[in-house]
């Protein structure tokens, strides 16, 4: 998958520079919007998936052994498996890995749907965001915040505003000295002037989120 943007960054500073000087301010001190790149569509989902209510370096060891699973001679560290090697491997081999059974679960659901062509990774760019959603929410274990994140960073959309997520509603909290981060509601009111580029300024919230303020 390309990680290359598909707009026009200049004209989303632009846009975000005269509607909202509070974003045009954290562009100037955090520099260009460098998503993280996309990557296959079903590992992205799998990763997703994978990756949820646990710390960081739990999730990656348990990855490392998943992945181990599906070693080949040119990838003898592991790869991602294929949606038909995932539906045959066995209660056993995910629990190996540390993966629970409630994200095997989800796994083979989501390959499922694949396999089924319910969820058709071809068409997908020609979806409009809400169509997205549903389609990705129909997968067990995938949600709306997820949907989002699958918007943003592999989907390349501009205009998302992931109000359930925690750490854009801090950055914004931060950002405009406020008491406390917004509630979901007051975020998607905050973020309505950044509209058609509420992924980018999103993006900027958590860069918001990450600065620590001395005290």
């Amino acid at each position: 998958m390309a990680s290359r943007l598909r707009f026009s960054a200049a004209a989303a500073y632009r846009h975000l520079r005269a509607a909202d000087p509070v974003v045009g301010a954290l562009i100037d001190a955090h520099g260009p919007y460098t998503p993280r790149p996309a990557m296959d569509h079903f590992e992205s989902l799998l990763r997703t998936i994978l990756f949820q209510q646990l710390a960081g370096a739990a999730a990656r060891t348990i990855q490392r052994r998943w992945l181990a699973l599906y070693g080949t001679k040119k990838a003898p560290e592991g790869r991602y498996p294929t949606p038909r090697e995932l539906l045959r491997t066995t209660d056993e081999q995910f629990r190996s890995a540390g993966v629970s059974r409630q994200k095997a679960g989800y796994m083979r659901d989501l390959a499922q749907h694949v396999m089924e062509g319910t969820l058709p990774f071809d068409d997908i760019d020609r979806m409009t965001d809400d169509e997205v959603i549903a389609h990705l929410t129909a997968v067990k274990g995938i949600g709306e915040w997820s949907a989002h994140m699958f918007l943003m960073f592999q989907l390349g959309r501009p205009d998302v505003l992931p109000v359930g997520d925690l750490g854009v509603r801090i950055g914004m909290g931060r950002a405009y000295g406020l008491d406390a981060p917004p509630t979901p509601a007051a975020a998607r009111e905050v973020g309505a002037k950044w509209a058609p580029y509420r992924s980018v300024a999103s993006w900027y919230m958590w860069r918001a989120a990450e600065t620590i303020t001395p005290s």
